[in-house]
């Protein structure tokens, strides 16, 4: 195989990739129960899950919009209690975003809802050599994700550049 037909695979493989996964999460957000959580909302909470505490300008950055964008929805947040915000000991004018009791809960709920229906269909559906498989590309995938991100990771507040 030339590096021509390699590239080739590549892209077409990404497309696959790409087209299937958007597929699922559509799938997967149709099914979702209605309790307020918008894809935003869950990626807010997702992120002061992993990473703690932190301000509303550094998940701006890893959300890629602006933080007067967040405004309404961290408001929301907070006024359901999912998320509190306390002063930042180190910058006055900021504060910090954590998640609370009642987010986790929240969150690990609608997400556990989504496994649960995932694995049914696996185990309906897919035969004991295509369940090895999947759980193959789900690590490869991951593999990908981490690499591209590694890639397009969002700038931290110390590497902005004052024009």
């Amino acid at each position: 195989m030339n590096g021509e037909e390699g590239a080739t695979i590549a892209t077409d493989t990404a497309n696959q990739l790409h087209r299937s996964a958007l597929r699922l999460f559509r799938v997967l957000q149709a099914t979702r129960p209605a309790k307020g959580l918008t894809l935003s909302k869950v990626g807010v909470l997702g992120y002061l899950y992993r990473d703690r505490a932190t301000t509303s300008t550094e998940l701006a950055a890893y959300l890629r919009v602006r933080p007067q964008s967040l405004t309404r929805l961290l408001a929301d947040l907070e006024r359901r209690e999912l998320i509190s915000s306390r002063p930042n000991g180190e910058d006055r004018r900021e504060n910090m975003l954590e998640i609370t009791e009642a987010g986790t809960k929240l969150l690990i709920e609608d997400i556990r809802g989504q496994r649960v229906k995932l694995a049914q269909v696996i185990e309906k559906e897919l035969t004991s050599a295509e369940k090895e498989l999947l759980r193959i590309a789900a690590v490869l995938m991951d593999c990908i994700a981490e690499k591209t991100e590694e890639q397009t990771a969002p700038l931290s507040k110390s590497q902005w550049k004052k024009p």
